[in-house]
């Protein structure tokens, strides 16, 4: 009996989708974006006074199949960025296993190279 309400919870227990991936920080500004750097991939409205506010992360091509646009994350191993972001925008087809936090100017830069992004919706 034991084994068997073991086996169900394993069955309704949801399943956490987990990555372990390389993280950048990026800025809301040309030079790091497109030519509308107030706007997101998803073309989400960047406040640009405080775009970190929103909690955007730019993730690789190959990462939007198991985190698609709106997707709720949680982000741990980047120390002060650890925490809930939401998935709004793309990387450069370049990269691949990679997620870019969206911060302000005035934010120290970071780079990490094994970072655990997990779905939390």
């Amino acid at each position: 009996m034991r084994y068997l309400i073991i086996s169900i919870l394993i069955l309704i227990a949801p399943i956490k989708e987990k990555e372990i991936v390389h993280a950048t920080v990026y800025n809301a500004v040309v030079e790091q974006t497109n030519s509308d750097p107030g706007h997101t991939a998803s073309m989400f409205k960047l406040d640009l006074s405080n775009p970190y506010k929103h909690r955007i992360i730019a993730v690789s091509r190959d990462l939007l199949i198991k985190f698609p646009m709106g997707t709720k994350v949680m982000v741990s191993g980047t120390g002060k960025y650890d925490g809930e972001w939401i998935v709004n925008d793309k990387m450069n087809k370049r990269y691949s296993k990679r997620i870019d936090l969206l911060i302000n100017i005035n934010m120290s830069i970071g780079n990490w190279k094994s970072v655990e992004l997990t779905k939390i919706n």
